[in-house]
C-alpha cells in the first residue's frame, strides 16, 4: 500500500478495527464478502481477533502487521480478516474454542488460519516476529501454513473437520441434565476453599484474576450461615481477605480508582493495566456487598471510589451510558507507563515530606516493579498510616494529611501525561450490568447521583437499543463520532448476554424507582429472550438467534451451536438469564418463567459442579431457585418510611427486592401482578401510617411498622439451602 493510503478496515466502525486502517495488510471485516475473495482465489483465511484494549494485540501490530514484509506474505498467500471481540463476541467465542481444541489455549491476539469457508485448521496466540519464547516466527508460520495448504490439502480439510466437531462437543454438555440440587453450591465453595491463596487472597496463582461472582456467592452463603447461627470463618476469610488485598494492591488504581484487569503476580502488585466497565461493575457490586456483609467502612469507601472512577473516565455524562475500556497503553512503545512511577517523578510531583510518606505508602523506590523500565513502580498499599508515622516520627494526623496531598498531586501530575485511550463504545450487555451495579451501590450507601446517571444511562439503553420488532442492538453507540464518510455504521444484533443483563438491570430500575414501565420492559425483554435464544428441547438458551435457529448459511461457524455456561471472564448468559427468569417470575406470577429457568439449570445440574469457581454465577442462580423469592414493601413517604427502607437494605439479601411506594399515589397502577393481588387490599393504607410487607413465596405476612421488627423478620428468612 502507498502511504496514506488505507486498507477496507476505513469502513469499519470499531475503533479496533479502524486503527489497523492504515496497516499495508489488505485486510477485511468478517463478512461474506471475504469469504468469497478467499473461494475465488483458493487461498486460506488468516483471521486476528483482538480488541481496543489488548496490550499484545498492539504488540503483534507492531512487531508484524505494521511490518511490510509480512504483509507482502500475508497479501500474497491469505484473505486477511480482522475482527473486534468486543464488537463480535460470537465470532470470538466460536474461534476462542477452535484454537484451544488445537494448542490448549486461547486469548488474544487470537491468530486463526481457516479454509475459505470459515474452518479453522490451525491457529495461536500471539506469534513473535522472530524465534522466541519457544515460539516460531510469524513469517516461518505464514509460509508453513500456506505450503501446507496447497500441498496437504486433504489433510488440511480433514483437520478443519476435526476441530469442527470438537467445537460441538465442547459447548454440547451433552449428559449434564439433572435435578437442581443445593450439592452444586457446596461443590463451588468447596473449590474456592481449595483454591484460596490464604497468603495473598484471591484464587489459584498467577496470573491472577478477579472472581467476582464466586466472591458474591461466598458472600450470600457466609451471610446466610451466619444469620442461622452456624457462621462459616472460612468463607468470611475468602471475600475479606481478596477483597481487602485487591484493593491495597497495585491491580487497584490507587490515584484514580477503579481496577485493572487482573495481576501478572500472585500478589495483586503488577497488573495488565487495561481497565474494564464489566470487571468494575461486578467488584463494584462485591465491594457493596462485603460493607453489608461486615458492616466495615474499608469496603464502602473502595465502592465510592470505584464509581468516581467509573464517573470521571467511562461515563457519558452528556447522554448518559458507560463506555467499554481503557488501553492499558497510549503508544506501542509503553507498557503502563501512565500508571507507573519513578522515585525521581513522585519527587518532583510533590514537596519533600509529601514524597517521603507517598514513597514509604506506596512503596515508591529506585528500583520498581516493571520488566522494560526496572526505575517505574506500581503503587500499592505497602503499609498503614500508622506505620509511616511512626517511621518518620511525625503524627499520624500529619501523615495522613500529608499522604492526602500527595495522592492528589500525584494525580494532577499524572493527567498531564500521554492517556491511554477511552473506547467510548457503549455495548448493551455491559451497560446494563453497570446500570445494576450502580443502582445496588446506590441503594445500599445512599447515592442519588449513581441512581440518577444508572437510571439515564438505562433509558438510552431502552430507547437506542430495544425494539420491540426489532429486538436488541449489541452495540448501543459507537467510540468515534464517525465524521469519515468511508465508515459505515454497523447495526450488530444482540447476543444472549445483552438480552439477560438487560432484562435484571430494567428490574433493578423497578426496585429502585416503583416506575412499573421498567417492570414492563423487562417482562417484552425476556419474552423475546426466550422466543429468540430458548431451546425447548434440552433447556437452555443460545448465545445467539442464528445458533437458536440451527441457520444453515452461517459464515465460517457461526452456526455452531453455543449454550454459554461458564463464567470468563462475565457471568455465563443461561445463568444470568436463569436469574432474570426467576425475578420476574416473583412479579409476574407466570409459572412458565420459572419452569424455563429450571430447565436451563436442568441442562447442566449434572456437570456444573465440575467447574468449580467458573459456574459461580450458575451457583447464585441455584441459590435463587431453592430460595423463596422474598419482597419487601416500603409503604409511606416520611421519616418512619426512611426507617423502614434503611433496615430492610441493610442485610444482604441476594434473594430479597426491597421496593418504596408512596401511599399517596396510586398504589395499585405501580404494582407487578403479584404484588397488585395483595398490597392493595391491606387495612393499613388506610391508617395513614408508614409500614413495612414482606412477601416471600406468593405469601405477605402482616404489616410492620417498626424497623426492629422489620430486621427480625428479615433475619428469620434465612434457612439452609433446600
Amino acid at each position: 500500500m502507498t502511504p496514506g493510503s488505507h486498507n477496507a478496515l476505513a469502513r469499519a466502525s470499531s475503533s479496533y478495527l479502524r486503527s489497523a486502517m492504515h496497516q499495508p495488510i489488505q485486510w477485511h471485516e468478517f463478512g461474506e464478502e471475504a469469504f468469497a475473495a478467499a473461494r475465488a482465489a483458493n487461498k486460506p483465511v488468516l483471521l486476528d481477533i483482538g480488541a481496543v484494549w489488548c496490550h499484545w494485540c498492539h504488540v503483534m501490530d507492531r512487531e508484524s502487521y505494521d511490518d511490510a514484509e509480512v504483509a507482502a506474505i500475508v497479501n500474497e498467500h491469505y484473505i486477511a480478516v480482522k475482527v473486534d471481540r468486543d464488537e463480535r463476541p460470537d465470532i470470538d467465542s466460536r474461534y476462542q474454542v477452535a484454537v484451544a481444541s488445537l494448542t490448549g489455549q486461547g486469548g488474544w491476539p487470537l491468530t486463526a488460519f481457516l479454509t475459505p469457508d470459515g474452518k479453522p485448521f490451525y491457529g495461536g496466540t500471539y506469534f513473535p516476529p522472530a524465534d522466541a519464547y519457544g515460539r516460531p516466527s510469524f513469517k516461518r508460520v505464514l509460509l508453513s501454513i500456506a505450503q501446507a495448504y496447497r500441498e496437504k490439502h486433504g489433510e488440511v480439510l480433514e483437520q478443519a473437520r476435526m476441530v469442527e466437531s470438537a467445537i460441538a462437543r465442547a459447548e454440547s454438555f451433552s449428559g449434564g441434565g439433572g435435578k437442581v440440587s443445593a450439592t452444586v453450591i457446596d461443590a463451588i465453595l468447596e473449590s474456592a476453599r481449595k483454591m484460596f491463596d490464604e497468603v495473598n487472597g484471591g484464587f489459584g496463582n498467577a496470573p491472577k484474576f478477579p472472581h467476582p461472582a464466586v466472591l458474591d456467592l461466598v458472600i450470600d452463603q457466609y451471610v446466610r450461615m451466619r444469620d442461622r447461627g452456624t457462621g462459616d470463618a472460612d468463607l468470611r476469610a475468602i471475600f475479606v481477605h481478596t477483597l481487602e488485598k485487591m484493593a491495597r494492591g497495585g491491580v487497584y488504581d490507587q490515584l484514580a480508582g477503579g481496577f485493572h484487569r487482573y495481576s501478572v503476580d500472585e500478589r495483586w502488585i503488577v497488573p495488565h493495566f487495561e481497565k474494564m466497565c464489566y470487571d468494575n461493575s461486578e467488584l463494584l457490586k462485591n465491594y457493596v456487598h462485603a460493607y453489608q456483609a461486615t458492616g466495615d467502612e474499608f469496603f464502602a469507601a473502595v465502592a465510592r471510589d470505584i464509581i468516581r472512577w467509573m464517573d470521571e473516565w467511562l461515563s457519558d455524562r452528556a447522554h448518559g451510558g458507560f463506555y467499554a475500556s481503557q488501553d492499558a497503553d497510549y503508544s506501542m512503545d509503553d507498557d503502563g507507563d501512565y500508571f507507573t512511577w519513578t522515585l525521581a517523578e513522585s519527587k518532583a510531583a510533590l514537596a519533600e515530606d509529601e514524597a517521603a510518606v507517598a514513597a514509604l505508602y506506596y512503596d515508591i523506590q529506585e528500583t520498581g516493579d516493571m520488566h522494560h523500565n526496572p526505575a517505574k513502580n506500581v503503587l500499592y498499599i505497602r503499609g498503614s498510616v500508622e506505620e509511616i508515622a511512626r517511621q518518620l516520627n511525625i503524627p499520624e494526623e500529619r501523615a495522613g494529611a500529608l499522604l492526602a496531598v500527595a495522592q492528589k498531586k500525584m494525580y494532577a501530575a499524572r493527567l498531564l501525561r500521554p492517556t491511554p485511550y477511552v473506547d467510548k463504545t457503549v455495548y448493551a450487555g455491559w451497560n446494563a450490568m453497570c446500570v445494576s451495579a450502580y443502582l445496588e451501590a446506590a441503594k445500599v450507601l445512599d447515592l442519588a447521583p449513581a441512581r440518577h446517571f444508572a437510571l439515564r444511562s438505562l433509558d438510552r439503553l431502552l430507547s437506542e437499543g430495544w425494539n420491540a420488532e426489532r429486538g436488541m442492538r449489541h452495540v448501543i453507540a459507537y467510540s468515534e463520532a464517525l465524521s469519515d464518510v468511508r465508515a459505515e455504521r454497523r447495526k450488530i444484533s444482540g447476543v444472549l448476554d445483552d438480552y439477560a443483563f438487560a432484562v435484571i438491570a430494567c428490574l433493578d430500575a423497578y426496585e429502585a424507582t416503583a416506575d412499573l414501565s421498567y417492570f414492563r420492559f423487562a417482562r417484552s425483554i425476556a419474552e423475546a429472550m426466550v422466543a429468540g435464544f430458548f431451546d425447548p428441547v434440552d433447556g437452555g438458551f443460545f448465545d445467539t438467534r442464528g445458533a437458536a435457529s440451527g441457520e444453515p448459511n452461517a459464515l465460517g461457524i457461526l452456526g455452531t451451536p453455543r449454550k454459554p455456561f461458564q463464567d470468563s471472564p462475565t457471568p455465563a448468559g443461561n445463568s444470568a438469564a436463569a436469574i432474570a427468569l426467576l425475578r420476574l417470575q416473583g412479579y409476574a406470577s407466570d409459572v412458565s418463567y420459572r419452569d424455563k429457568a429450571e430447565q436451563t439449570l436442568e441442562a447442566y445440574a449434572a456437570v456444573a459442579g465440575q467447574h468449580g469457581i467458573f459456574a459461580a454465577t450458575y451457583g447464585l442462580a441455584v441459590v435463587r431457585f431453592l430460595q423463596p423469592h422474598t419482597q419487601v414493601v416500603v409503604v409511606g413517604k416520611d421519616d418512619a418510611a426512611a426507617r423502614l427502607y434503611r433496615a430492610a437494605m441493610r442485610p444482604l439479601g441476594l434473594s430479597t427486592a426491597v421496593l418504596r411506594l408512596d401511599a399517596d399515589k396510586a398504589v395499585a397502577q405501580n404494582l407487578p401482578p403479584a404484588l397488585a393481588e395483595t398490597i392493595p387490599n391491606l387495612p393499613a393504607l388506610g391508617e395513614r401510617r408508614s409500614f413495612a410487607v414482606v412477601c416471600s413465596g406468593f405469601a405477605c405476612q402482616p404489616p410492620m411498622f417498626d424497623e426492629e421488627e422489620l430486621t427480625r423478620a428479615l433475619g428469620s428468612r434465612a434457612r439452609p439451602a433446600a
